[in-house]
């Protein structure tokens, strides 16, 4: 069900070009693309309280075939060096993506904030970024 709601999350959407800020702002866009199509909108909701209250554990093989993180997780390694602080976890910036991407498709007639893409992008940025100095 995930692969008919989500067809835009395969691996192959968005290949990095090792341009930090361009590669995010297209994954992003992709990434809204992908569940703000009518089709994820309906299945959304559905689709994740499934995956939580399934008594089924799915392998993890078949999460991420359906998941845009290891497609996250290319860009960063295509960044240039010392774009990205190695001691942030990219699983942890993902899920406030995820979050952010969730909350701007599904919530938007709630929020009613239609931000620019660039400004998602910034804050992804922001959290990538090498500390200049000690904390």
């Amino acid at each position: 069900m995930e692969e008919a709601a989500f067809p835009g999350l395969s691996p192959l959407s968005v290949h990095p070009a090792g341009d930090l800020r361009r590669d995010l702002r297209r994954f992003v866009r992709a990434y809204l693309a992908a569940f703000g199509a009518p089709a994820a909108r309906a299945a959304a909701a559905g689709l994740f309280a499934h995956s939580r209250t399934s008594n089924t554990p799915r392998p993890p093989e078949m999460l991420l075939r359906a998941s845009a993180r290891p497609q996250f997780q290319d860009i960063l390694r295509a960044a240039p060096t010392g774009t990205v602080d190695p001691g942030v976890d990219p699983d942890d910036v993902f899920d406030m993506l995820l979050g952010a991407v969730l909350t701007r498709t599904l919530l938007s007639t709630v929020t009613a904030r239609n931000r620019p893409v660039e400004r998602t992008v910034d804050m992804i940025l922001r959290m990538l970024r090498p500390l200049d100095g000690p904390a």
